[in-house]
């Protein structure tokens, strides 16, 4: 079977990103499985004994990625599960069995109603309903408000298809209290709920105390390879454990995603507040870049970004951004920006990217950024 237009395409933008000398970020997928396999190999044994026997069902080191990140959190007890899809949806289903309700209250844009294709219903058997539908999370009026009745809010935090929006920590305190108010459990989606400290002004334990159950990835922001952690009170995670199985989540052996995330809990999460930080001078500079350049119009959401990821938009069809970005990659080795998307609603031509600061991101000035955009508006021509 040949190479197809997308893969050829995908293959290029790669190979693009991989050799550009000057990012913002480095993800996964920019590594080939060599260096990937290697970097473990040559770092896991700083955040783990490797003379320990081969970890079977969950007996090692992945039982102490369990422990210490129900420790960061300040919960009583976590479960790894193998992806995040499957930790909320059992989540969920054991809070719909002991409130007796199967409503679960989220936003129409959080990730089970945009990135897993119906599963909370057609798996689990629950039923969503949306607290509002603007841009951001729900109010403490609008839980308190809402005319029907759920047994779990969830909250996302932040949401991402939002724009990587958040509350503030008085609004986010008032929510809860709202749900609670109304004898909902709360859980949240935490998926990159490591880079929210900044924003709100609080610690990981302080946050997760706010809900009854907490899920966090660790391939988002810790570069992980896969993997995630549902936390909660001892009992739960009793349950939940139960659920991952019949899941088909107890996986033989998952030692090299549980050693990455050890990695990623000892590397980058200390690390995390200061990409945040720089994603606040990156993003002034690309709004002041495109506001005095031929552009006839740009959106950089939020402004200031609320995490170290954000989006910008511009008024141009997605391929033609695309190449343009893909172009100044290839011809300057600087990848300003990576894939661009079509917007959801609204007119044709109109298009967005989600832009991620990391450690190779703190490199940038604010002068660099603007140069970035010059010479990317340039190849729009």
């Amino acid at each position: 079977m040949g190479v197809t237009d997308e893969q050829q395409q995908r293959n290029r933008r790669l190979t693009a990103w991989r050799r550009s000398g000057k990012v913002l970020a480095r993800m996964s997928a920019d590594h080939t499985l060599a260096e990937r396999l290697a970097a473990l190999a040559a770092d896991a044994g700083t955040v783990h004994d490797l003379g320990e026997w081969t970890d079977v069902y969950g007996d090692g080191v992945v039982a102490e990625a369990e422990r210490r990140t129900a420790d960061l959190l300040g919960m009583e007890a976590a479960a790894f599960f193998p992806t995040g899809t499957m930790a909320q949806q059992v989540a969920l289903r054991c809070w719909a069995g002991r409130t007796g309700d199967r409503a679960v209250a989220l936003h129409p844009l959080s990730h089970p109603e945009v990135h897993e294709r119906g599963a909370l219903t057609s798996v689990s058997g629950l039923r969503t309903v949306h607290p509002t539908t603007a841009p951001r999370l729900p109010t403490a009026d609008e839980i308190r408000d809402f005319p029907e009745p759920f047994g779990t809010l969830m909250l996302e935090l932040p949401l991402r298809d939002a724009g990587f929006v958040l509350p503030s920590w008085e609004e986010l305190e008032a929510v809860v209290t709202a749900a609670r108010e109304r004898d909902a459990v709360v859980h949240l989606d935490g998926a990159r709920l490591w880079e929210c400290t900044s924003h709100l002004g609080r610690g990981l334990p302080e946050i997760a105390a706010l809900a009854d159950s907490v899920y966090v990835s660790f391939y988002k922001s810790l570069d992980g390879l896969s993997g995630a952690v549902l936390a909660g009170p001892e009992s739960l995670i009793e349950e939940a454990r139960t659920w991952r199985h019949r899941y088909g989540g107890q996986l033989f052996q998952q030692y090299p995603a549980a050693l990455s995330a050890l990695l990623g809990l000892e590397r980058e999460l200390p690390r995390l507040p200061s990409y945040v930080a720089q994603a606040k001078v990156v993003a002034g500079a690309l709004a002041g870049g495109f506001e005095g350049s031929e552009v006839p119009w740009c959106r950089v959401h939020p402004e200031p970004p609320h995490t170290h990821q954000f989006r910008v938009w511009l008024p141009y069809p997605a391929e033609v951004l695309d190449e343009a970005s893909v172009r100044q990659a290839e011809e300057t080795g600087v990848t300003l920006f990576r894939r661009w998307f079509a917007a959801p609603a609204g007119p044709p031509g109109l298009s967005f990217t989600e832009v991620t600061v990391a450690a190779p991101g703190l490199e940038w000035t604010a002068g660099d950024v603007r140069g970035a955009v010059a010479d990317f508006v340039e190849r729009l021509a």
